[in-house]
């Protein structure tokens, strides 16, 4: 590396002033540090339309686009539930209460399994249907687990010092998320590099961390991956978080040299230190064969493109494999309705950079793939091989694959997706499993077995597993077992506000079918089209109206968040 081109001074006095003030913020109280979180949410309000503007204008659309609504859910809504969810567990915390409450805790099968959500009566409201579980690793128990919790707060804190957070340049709140972690759930200050392709939002992340930056708690610094292996390699810091692609970690832990794969053989890294990282993978959604009506078609392609489309593809948890019975009769309905839905979705471009070429290698591998709606909307309806390119790597744009099994019940089927989603498939960040109500009803068993054995850090049951990165309850990471000779999706979770130590994955449970409709499935609420979906007609109103009750609530704001959602 040629330090002369970097402005390492500059990088040198961030880490230095923020060594100068670590003991200040291990010294902070419990009762400042809900204040200074009190204090974060008015700010998060205040730049609310300012952050999510900046992410429309930087993604090519308008800021009261349809395609809008993504800017409000992962950015200032995330970041506004985030916080609240922390100050819930704080505040319990310094009225002498478990993080957790003991009844949320139980044993299941001979595992145990904490219920994260919902929390509030406000989240029962909002997000009626809505659940989430939390199952610990294989041997923890009840007690140890309510022990263990919340360990900063509780005699068991993390090690104080400088943490490093390499941001994510696709969603908004990633990087801020992950500073939050850093110091609240670890007790580390922080400095936090932003991402090139999002570096538009450091003013805005100032602004929102005011506090944190005036204490001497947290440093934002700009710059690229030249900038990153100075910070990653600089004595002054103690921790590493990245979220990013395996390639980012490999980078840094064993050097882009030509002795890179022999430290990797030898288990010699260039760097030492505690290393977490959050680094995608292939996606499967998983679709159990059932009998649906024609609503359930289309709302579940809604819900499938959703999970694709969203960002333009450019999430680590997007939906990049269909899974779907070859010998169900509504397979070819379903893949008809997607058809359908991406042909009259709004036209956007694919930002991130590499994604061009990323299709035209999708495009490359399959000269006859379907382009709908416009020309980075790419479906492959009849993947064959276990080699390609869908099915080997990250593509991060907006391509969707179909893999079609055997299995003529959904016992049968289950078995495979699930052996083809574990060992086929690289990566276990997230996977969706979509299954009628009914059918689950039928096949009870076989449902379980497979919400058991699939590896993945979040699992989503009629549900877009994305959405468990914005509750803040929900623990967020890869399964764990990677190793880093093997990274895989990476290691650790974040947005853990309940701070859990032994995480083995978040189960994450929604409405199979919207209100009034879902009285009818089995799967009743007051929850209608969700508002992240992108063909919601009113989803950027209503998650604007979303982040700010959720920032400041009140009654009085509930009859317009309720007229602008039944829109949806």
């Amino acid at each position: 590396m040629n330090s002369t081109t970097l402005d390492t001074p500059a990088l040198d006095t961030a880490v230095s002033e923020l060594r100068l003030r670590a003991a200040s913020w291990t010294a902070t109280s419990l009762n400042e540090r809900i204040a200074l979180l009190e204090r974060l949410m008015p700010r998060i309000l205040d730049s609310a339309e300012e952050l999510a503007a900046a992410g429309a204008q930087a993604k090519g659309y308008a800021f009261d686009s349809s395609w809008a609504a993504e800017d409000w859910a992962g950015g200032p809504w995330a970041l506004a539930q985030n916080t609240g969810a922390l100050l819930h567990v704080l505040r319990r915390i310094a009225a002498g209460k478990d993080p957790v409450a003991a009844t949320a805790v139980r044993s299941e099968d001979g595992r145990t399994v904490v219920d994260v959500f919902p929390v509030t009566g406000w989240d029962r409201l909002l997000l009626s249907g809505y659940r989430a579980e939390v199952r610990m690793r294989e041997g923890s128990t009840p007690a140890q687990v309510l022990a263990d919790a919340a360990g900063e707060y509780r005699g068991s804190a993390g090690r104080p010092g400088v943490a490093l957070v390499l941001g994510a340049g696709n969603v908004a709140a990633i990087t801020a998320l992950d500073i939050l972690h850093k110091l609240y759930a670890e007790g580390q200050v922080v400095v936090a590099k932003m991402n090139p392709v999002n570096a538009y939002l450091r003013p805005h992340f100032e602004k929102i961390f005011a506090e944190f930056v005036e204490g001497g708690w947290v440093r934002f610094v700009d710059g690229g991956a030249a900038e990153g292996a100075y910070l990653t390699t600089h004595d002054g810091v103690d921790s590493i978080h990245v979220t990013g692609s395996d390639r980012t970690h490999d980078a840094i832990l064993w050097g882009t040299d030509e002795r890179a794969e022999q430290r990797r053989r030898d288990d010699t890294p260039l760097i030492d230190k505690p290393f977490t990282s959050e680094l995608g993978g292939v996606s499967p959604c998983i679709v159990v064969p059932g009998r649906w009506s024609g609503a359930d078609y289309r709302f579940q392609a809604e819900h499938i493109v959703t999970s694709k489309m969203n960002n333009s593809g450019h999430n680590c948890i997007g939906s990049q494999v269909l899974v779907l019975p070859r010998d169900w009769a509504g397979t070819e309905r379903l893949l008809d309705e997607i058809r359908t839905v991406l042909r009259r979705l709004e036209p956007r471009t694919d930002y991130y950079p590499g994604a061009a070429q990323r299709l035209a290698a999708v495009r490359a591998a399959h000269p006859s793939a379907e382009v709908l709606g416009d020309e980075s909307r790419i479906l492959v309806p009849d993947i064959a091989g276990h080699d390609d390119v869908l099915l080997t790597s990250e593509v991060f744009a907006s391509a969707l694959g179909v893999v079609r099994l055997p299995g003529s019940t959904p016992e049968e089927f289950l078995r495979h997706a699930v052996d083809f989603a574990n060992d086929t498939l690289p990566g276990t960040l997230g996977a969706t499993l979509i299954v009628h109500p009914r059918t689950e009803k039928a096949s009870t068993a076989a449902v379980q077995d497979a919400v058991a054995a699939l590896r993945y850090g979040t699992l989503g049951v009629n549900c877009w597993s994305g959405v468990g990165f914005l509750l803040g309850y929900t623990p967020w990471g890869a399964h764990p077992g990677h190793t880093r000779q093997d990274i895989g999706s990476g290691t650790g979770f974040v947005h853990n506000a309940f701070m859990l130590d032994g995480v083995e994955k978040t189960v994450l449970r929604a409405p199979f079918a919207p209100a009034p409709r879902g009285l009818f499935t089995g799967s009743p609420s007051l929850s209608p089209r969700p508002p992240y979906f992108v063909t919601s007609r009113t989803g950027r109103t209503t998650l604007e109206r979303l982040t700010r009750f959720t920032a400041a609530p009140g009654i009085a704001q509930l009859p317009a968040l309720f007229a602008s959602a039944l829109r949806s």
